[in-house]
C-alpha cells in the first residue's frame, strides 16, 4: 500500500505513527507502543533557570515560518526515523494545513523548534531540536500556551524519556491513550487562535513554575 498523507492520518486517529530504522531505511515501520507518553497540558514545569531565559528576550519564536527547516533540523543528529518518504509525508501534511511547526531563533540562526501533527483537539509531537541551549526548552514552553490557548486536549509525546518526564510528561496505558484520542478527535482546537506569539512573560505565567 502506498503511504499517503491521507493514510497517514487515519493512523494517527487510531493511534499508530510512523517511523523508519534509520535515514538510508526505505521502509516505514508502524508503532504502537504499549505505553504511551502524554503532557497532562496543566502540569508542564518550567524551572526558575528557564523562566529567566524565556524572559530573556535572547530568542525570537514563530510558528509555520519555517516548516521544512525544523524537520530537517529533528533530522540532522547520527541516528534518525526521519527517511526520506516520511519527510515528504510530513511536508504535505504540513501544506494541508495539519503539521505545524514552531521555530525558535537567534538573530538569524534556527536555534530549535519542534513540530507536530493537529487532529482535533489532539497534538501529534513528532520532533524538536535545539542548536543552542535551551532553544527546544523555549520551544515546548511557548508551544503548550500555545495548545492551552488553542483548547487542545491531547499533547501526545509517543515515548516517555527522562527528559520530557522532568518536563511534567507521564506514561498511561495503550487503553488509556486511545480514549483520550477518541474524545480529542470529537473536540475542535486551533492551533492560531492564540494569534500573535505572545510577551514573554505571558508564556511563563501560563506554565507551572517549579523550583
Amino acid at each position: 500500500m502506498d503511504l499517503t498523507p491521507e493514510l497517514l492520518l487515519h493512523a494517527y486517529a487510531a493511534g499508530i505513527f510512523p517511523m523508519a530504522e534509520g535515514r538510508d531505511d526505505p521502509t516505514v515501520h508502524w508503532i504502537d507502543p504499549r505505553r504511551r507518553g502524554v503532557f497532562p497540558l496543566d502540569s508542564f514545569h518550567i524551572s526558575r533557570s528557564l523562566a529567566r531565559r524565556i524572559r530573556s528576550g535572547a530568542f525570537r519564536v514563530t510558528t509555520n515560518r519555517d516548516f521544512a527547516g525544523v524537520l530537517d533540523g529533528c533530522a540532522d543528529r547520527s541516528e534518525t526515523w526521519i527517511n526520506a518518504p516520511i519527510r515528504q509525508l510530513y511536508l504535505d501534511l504540513h501544506a494541508m494545513g495539519h503539521a505545524v511547526s514552531l521555530e525558535v531563533w537567534r538573530g538569524d540562526l534556527l536555534a530549535g523548534g519542534v513540530y507536530g501533527v493537529t487532529l482535533g483537539a489532539a497534538f501529534f509531537g513528532e520532533s524538536m531540536f535545539s542548536r543552542v541551549t535551551d532553544a527546544s526548552k523555549v520551544a515546548l514552553a511557548h508551544l503548550v500556551c500555545r495548545l492551552r490557548a488553542g483548547r487542545f486536549t491531547l499533547f501526545d509525546t509517543q515515548f516517555l524519556t527522562p527528559h520530557l518526564a522532568s518536563l511534567g510528561a507521564v506514561e498511561i496505558s495503550r487503553a488509556e491513550y486511545r480514549r483520550r484520542l477518541a474524545a480529542a478527535l470529537q473536540t475542535p482546537a486551533d492551533f492560531d487562535r492564540q494569534g500573535p506569539i505572545p510577551p514573554p512573560q505571558d508564556v511563563v505565567q501560563c506554565s507551572t513554575q517549579t523550583s
